[in-house]
């Protein structure tokens, strides 16, 4: 398994950093790719993929963008510093980038422009993107409509939309991140009804961490801290929905992240 989002600078990872990629690798997550939100957090998560690449090779890479909430706190020369990030070998795709409207932390005009210069960037530098969407779903994919077919790939992390918007993120060739939303009996059975539609070669797997923790994890777990050794209870959730094999979803989703991010392979599944 491959767990293609994990927010792993947190300061909740502080204290235990090493044990939780330890776990993770100990039950088959072999890979892990580190979500930058910010040109401090890309840069945070960088120095994470080279600490660690002694310790265990080959299995932690990283995104470098600004996340819609960052987007009025950017630099006169952020793209700059992110074009710099993008040069190192663990940096894999552009973002986490995009348009969060349901909480506006920055000004929507501001984010419009931040994502804009962020996609126009992945295209100049032929990497693939890590989206965020909530609530700006028309306005966002305006924005990606012109450089379809010109990315290499697009990530729709953390899909929670609607039938109609997964319908339109799927004809666009977008690969589909699916995270322990779907394991919330109360949120997320919107999203089960339609997961099903996903075609195989285009889904993906993420934690999230520490966010959105499976809540069918039994016994439940005494941290609401989630972390990437879960990853097998989505996999779980997508199984019981689609009647596929959860070993088939473990290894097609590890195929497509490592063909999306351009991932090593010569480690097994």
């Amino acid at each position: 398994m491959i767990d293609v989002g994990v927010n792993l600078t947190n300061k909740r990872f502080d204290k235990d950093r090493t044990e939780l990629i330890t776990r993770a690798k100990k039950i088959g997550v072999e890979q892990l790719l580190i979500t930058g939100t910010s040109v401090n957090e890309s840069k945070q998560a960088l120095t994470l993929c080279q600490n660690y690449q002694q310790q265990f090779p080959d299995t932690l890479y990283a995104t470098a963008g600004v996340h819609p909430h960052d987007a009025d706190g950017v630099s006169s020369d952020y793209l700059t510093q992110l074009t710099q990030l993008a040069k190192h070998s663990h940096i894999k795709a552009i973002g986490e980038c995009g348009l969060d409207f349901n909480r506006n932390f920055s000004a929507p005009t501001q984010q419009i422009k931040v994502f804009k210069e962020q996609i126009e960037l992945a295209a100049q530098l032929n990497m693939p993107l890590f989206l965020h969407q909530r609530d700006a779903f028309e306005s966002w994919f305006n924005e990606l409509r012109p450089f379809i077919g010109n990315i290499p790939a697009m990530v729709a992390h953390c899909f929670t939309g609607s039938q109609h918007e997964l319908e339109q993120c799927i004809e666009a060739d977008m690969y589909i991140g699916i995270t322990g939303w779907l394991c919330d009996e109360r949120r997320g059975k919107a999203l089960q009804e339609i997961v099903n539609l996903i075609p195989f070669e285009r889904l993906l797997i993420e934690t999230d961490a520490p966010y959105l923790t499976p809540r069918t994890i039994r016994p439940k777990p005494k941290s609401s801290r989630n972390e990437p050794s879960y990853l097998p209870y989505i996999v779980e959730t997508i199984a019981s929905i689609t009647n596929l094999d959860p070993n088939e979803i473990a290894c097609q989703t590890s195929i497509n992240a490592r063909r999306v991010f351009n991932l090593p392979s010569n480690i097994s599944i």
